[in-house]
Order: structure tokens, then sequence, then C-alpha cells
């Protein structure tokens, strides 16, 4: 087995992964975090990141289920290298695989009908047998013996006695008995590829070195190394990771809340955040839980990835995702509020409130875990007059509240536009009207921004400057 944990040194194969997800459904998180894990290896090292979509099953594979799943990667921020490859499109040089391991005596004709195993498997349970592995009665039949005209399967001929080795690079060695692996088919009697021969043959011709897939896989990696061995190709650095589970610690299901990548997205999560959560998902560097994607890359590598299934902790995903928006650069952070708003439907800002927005996010990306909590806490510069107040600020505009606002608005009028230039003049004026600052700040929250929890009154009034300021305050004072 190749080196799992270093870069591909001067003289060796570039490293190669791929991410090969069935378009039968949305992206899911699991498969997320799979991409992610092939990306960062890939991308850390210098080498290529693929993608192959399994598209053999034409009756539960969508164009839309792919293009969800494209959208998914994208939003996450996998990029690929070159097109996507469909699997369907290569099942020629599948079968051309197969009729080669014929030609080589790696693999049989077989023509065992459907009611003859059958009759097998019937005959195994009645034994008491609960699985037996089928031996094909044409393995070491006589060619001329072959019945003419008659459609066949091709079966592999696999070893009988001794074991078949995986060496993971998390597993570790993984032993499986010969005699519990049947002759898989490879070809089906009507011409068409199995899964099992078409992910090698795509894997061998699409250069891949390491193939990073969940340990559902680990099973079928002993069969699938079978037809690398027959065909005499180098098996590739099998790493296979542990699945992710609910915070119940069983299989990750609706009934635990979102598990499309898609949702995350939908429900404003900042895709940074979601890779540094995802990354964290079974894999570990030291103590470390928030980085950038630069020292994902930097740092990921196969050892680090656990054997145990992987927990998902919704609180730790809302911390991590707050600690990304709060240090974004402000105009790419924008640039993902508006995707954010243009993926659920909402209305796009208006040239005056990106100005806004802009201009407020200093004071609004602290401690938002998600798109809609930012946005909540910027609704004072999103919002126009005439300012309604909720439910919870109302009150809080009261005739003494008013009265108090109608004072100050003329002091307002002069002052120098900066925190140090208002600060006293508010102060000074809950001074005068006998209230502590406090007392003030309930009031022009429900002016400023119609809500009770706001940003701080002095951001709100830099924000939306003197003119808006003063024209809100005499709008609440009446």
């Amino acid at each position: 087995m190749s080196d799992a944990s270093s870069a591909a040194r001067p003289g060796q194969a570039p490293v190669v992964t791929r991410f090969a997800p069935s378009p039968t459904g949305y992206l899911h998180i699991g498969g997320g975090r799979t991409a992610l894990f092939n990306w960062l290896y890939a991308r850390g090292r210098g080498g290529k990141f693929l993608l192959r979509i399994e598209d053999t099953d034409r009756e539960r594979s969508t164009p839309e289920a792919t293009a969800a799943i494209l959208q998914g990667l994208r939003w996450l921020g996998l990029d690929w290298d070159g097109e996507a490859v469909s699997q369907f499109a290569r099942k020629d040089r599948h079968a051309e695989v197969a009729h080669e391991m014929l030609a080589r005596g790696t693999a049989y004709k077989c023509f065992s009908t459907q009611e003859e195993i059958a009759a097998f498997r019937a005959e195994q349970e009645a034994k008491g047998v609960s699985y037996a592995v089928f031996q094909s009665p044409w393995r070491d039949a006589d060619p001329a013996t072959h019945p003419k005209g008659v459609h066949y399967a091709i079966r592999m001929r696999a070893p009988r006695e001794g074991e078949t080795i995986v060496e993971d690079a998390v597993q570790g060695t993984v032993r499986f008995r010969n005699d519990q692996l049947d002759d898989m088919i490879v070809l089906r009697s009507d011409g068409t590829p199995t899964y099992m021969l078409a992910v090698v043959v795509d894997d061998h011709d699409m250069g891949v070195t390491h193939v990073i897939r969940g340990d559902d896989h680990l099973n079928n990696a002993a069969r699938q190394q079978m037809v690398y061995d027959a065909m005499g190709w180098t098996i590739p650095v099998w790493a296979h990771i542990p699945l992710i589970h609910g915070p119940d610690g069983k299989k990750l299901s609706k009934r635990h809340g979102a598990t499309a990548v898609g949702d995350y997205q939908l429900q404003g999560y900042p895709a940074a955040g979601m890779r540094n959560y995802l990354s964290r998902l079974g894999w570990a560097h030291g103590d470390a839980e928030f980085f950038t994607s630069a020292q994902a890359m930097e740092w990921f590598d196969l050892p680090g990835i656990g054997r145990s299934p992987a927990r998902l902790d919704f609180k730790k995903l809302e911390n991590i995702c707050g600690q990304h928006i709060a240090a974004s650069d402000d105009a790419a952070l924008l640039h993902e509020i508006e995707a954010f708003l243009a993926a659920t439907g909402r209305d796009a800002l208006t040239a005056a409130q990106r100005d806004l927005l802009s201009r407020a996010l200093y004071c609004v990306k602290d401690r938002a875990k998600t798109f809609p909590e930012l946005l909540e806490k910027a609704h004072f510069a999103l919002t126009s007059r005439p300012i309604s107040p909720d439910a919870a600020a109302a009150p809080a505009l009261d005739t003494v509240s008013r009265g108090i606002l109608k004072s100050l608005t003329p002091r307002l009028q002069t002052a120098s536009w900066t925190k140090e230039g208002l600060e006293p003049i508010l102060t000074e004026t809950a001074t005068a009207h006998g209230i502590g600052f406090g007392k003030l700040a309930a009031p022009l929250r429900a002016a400023l921004a119609g809500r009770s929890v706001t940003p701080s009154v002095y951001d709100m009034m830099l924000v939306i400057g003197r003119d808006e300021t003063i024209a809100r305050l005499e709008d609440a004072a009446g």
C-alpha cells in the first residue's frame, strides 16, 4: 500500500481522489463530508479531486437529483477538476473489461438461470443455512459444453481458499475469508455491467489513487480488490470512514433534523462554517476546533480519522458557524448573504439596503450564528420609515419616552456624528430627565429599529446617519 499520509514525491503519481454519488436523491450530509474529505486530501497535496455521477440505476437516477448534488457541492465550495463523469455513459468500457477478464481466464461464462439460483438459495434455507455462497456449475465447465445462442453472465473467478486482505488507511488490516465471497457477476446476461465492476474500471481509468468513502463500502473493497487483481491493476489506497450518527448515537435520519446539505444552506449556515464543522466530524488535528479551509487542507490527513461513528452536534455547528461569520471579510459575507436570500426565495437587497447592510456588518456579525440571525440584528439597516415597533419594543414608546425623544432631536442637528460626539448628548439627556442611560436606550431602540434587541444605539445611529436618525426619532415622538 502506498504512503497514505504524505504528498506525492518526485517520481510518484500525483494524488487523485474522487466523489461518486448516486443521483437518486439529495446530497446527504454524510455524502457532503465524504466529498469534503476527498477534496481536502487532494487539494492539500496539489492533487486532483474528480467527480463521478454513478447513474447506472436508470429507474431511480434523475437529472433533478444530479443538479441538487452539484448545487450542494458548489455551495460547500468544493470545486472539482474537469467535467463530472457519467458512469452510465461508460457502460461499453465496463463491458470491454469484463470480456478482457474472460480472455485472461480470471472470469468465466455462467449460464445459470435466476430460477436455478433461487432454487439453490431455497434449498440452503431449508437446510438452515442463512447465507450460502452460490457456486456456479459453469466455473470449470468445458467450453464445449456451453449452450449455443444462449445469453450468459460473466462471473469473477474468485479464489475459494485463504483470505482477501484489505489494507485500509483508517480501519487497518481487514481480513475476509474467501469461502464467504462468491464469484460475483461483473456483466449481466443482458450485457449491462454491475456496480462492482463499473466502480473499479472507472477508478482505474480516472487514475484514482485514494478511495476515501463511507465504511459501509468496506465489504465492497474486498470484492473490488479482486477485480484489480484480475486485471493486474494497482490497488488504490483504501480509506473507509465511519458514518455520521445523530446526537443520540443512532444512524442519522430525518428525525434528527436536516440531513440534506441543501437544508443547511436554506437555514442560513455559512459554507466556511459547514466545511469547518464537517471536517471535525470524525477527524481531528490536535485540539483545533476553529480553522480556515486553508489550514484544513494543510492539516488534513488519513491517520487523523477515527474509527468510531461521529455524532452530529447542532450546538457545536452553530458555535463554529458563528465564529466564521464574525471572522468573515465583509465583502465576502455580503456576497454569501445575498446568495442565501436568492436560495430561499427572499427579496433581493435594494441598492440602498445593500449599502446600509455593508456599513452595518461590523456591528451585527458578532454572535450571529446564522444569516437569519444576522439579518434580524441588521433589521434597523434594512427597514424603512415609518418604523413599526414589534410587540416587545412598542411599550418603550410611551408618552414620557416620546417626550424625551422630542427634546433630544434638536441637539442631534448640530452634533458631531461620532460615538464620542453623541455619547455626552444622550447621557446628558437621560440625566436631565432623571433616568439612567438604559431607560433612554429602550425607546431609542424602538424608534430606530422597531426592536427591543439591537446593536448599540450608537452603532445604529452611525450606520443610518444623521438625517435618517432624526427622521425616525421625529416619527416616534409624534
